[in-house]
């Protein structure tokens, strides 16, 4: 089970070795939203991404041998950093069409990498497998409580510099994939910030879980592949995130590639802050004027992205 114990003592076992990652505004994106919007950078956290919360706590917790783990990247890169740290092996299964730079990354960090076909091969079965030969743990990369519990720390800092900006009640919009990233911060914020509303934020055409809370009926996205949004495509929510989710967020949201790249964009020039499509997903959405109240609370989420999206992103006009 996670709540605000388990994400407490996720922040214990962090500390020292996660960063505390910068909560950042500018006035020009304060103007085009037509409100305050506060940053939190989980781009500039260790490996590039939020992930590094998560992994890292698992492993402290579980005390492995060695690690599994599958993941299109950021996952990845998190889980064999962590396993470097504590002296373990670690293989990491990646679909075959990950982007280079995050395949590389995984294997400069140490993660033996095994590439499968996302369209067809089922990453969860691999994981599984090569668990159970080599004797390691696997760790998921959002359904598995020690993760979301890490990636809730992140909701602790959240509440913490959102106060010291003289904010109590605002929406946070998270990029969300599987979701243990957004139910993590949901739990924080619940015990932490009450007057705060999580709004998960999805990539046009993968927005399974926008369309579960609109329902109340999660129905599996229809495809996994084809997009630029690796960081966040993912079949559904998972089984242990989808309960938190239906519990504490408000309705999800949804951005299309323009609106992302255009954010992209704008982060580098206003914040100077490289981020992957998938990590821009929620300043894409509070741009478009999404999220209620006089500030809105966004999640940078990832920054692994390599040149030639990034130039693309900033062919766009900001």
């Amino acid at each position: 089970m996670t709540d605000i114990a388990a994400i407490e003592a996720a922040a214990t076992r962090l500390q020292g070795h996660a960063r505390v990652t910068p909560m950042l505004s500018s006035p020009f994106l304060d103007a085009l939203a037509g409100r305050r919007v506060l940053v939190k950078a989980e781009c500039l956290q260790h490996s590039g991404a939020f992930k590094y919360r998560g992994a890292r706590n698992a492993l402290a917790a579980l005390d492995p041998p060695g690690v599994v783990a599958f993941s299109s990247g950021n996952h990845a890169q998190a889980v064999a950093l962590a396993a470097r740290e504590r002296g373990v092996p670690a293989v990491i299964v990646m679909p075959a069409d990950a982007p280079a730079i995050k395949i590389a990354n995984t294997r400069a960090l140490g993660g033996q990498v095994v590439l499968y076909d996302r369209a067809r091969e089922d990453r969860d079965a691999i994981g599984a497998r090569l668990a159970s030969e080599h004797g390691y743990a696997l760790v998921k990369p959002f359904d598995m409580a020690e993760v979301i519990a890490g990636q809730g720390t992140a909701g602790l800092e959240i509440a913490a510099q959102a106060s010291a900006e003289g904010v109590s009640q605002a929406d946070v919009l998270v990029p969300c994939g599987g979701g243990g990233l957004t139910s993590g911060i949901a739990l924080a914020l619940e015990a932490r910030a009450p007057g705060m509303r999580v709004r998960p934020v999805e990539p046009e055409g993968f927005d399974d879980v926008a369309r579960a809370l609109a329902s109340g009926q999660v129905v599996p996205n229809d495809r996994l592949s084809g997009s630029i949004f690796d960081a966040i495509i993912t079949p559904q929510p998972g089984n242990l995130t989808w309960p938190i989710l239906q519990r504490l967020c408000g309705p999800g949201l949804v951005v299309d590639e323009a609106q992302v790249l255009h954010a992209m964009a704008l982060a580098h020039d206003r914040l100077k802050l490289v981020l992957e499509p998938g990590g821009a997903v929620a300043l894409a959405a509070a741009l478009a004027g999404a999220g209620e109240g006089d500030a809105v609370i966004v999640v940078a989420s990832g920054g692994n992205v390599d040149r030639a999206m990034t130039g693309r992103a900033l062919a766009t006009k900001t």
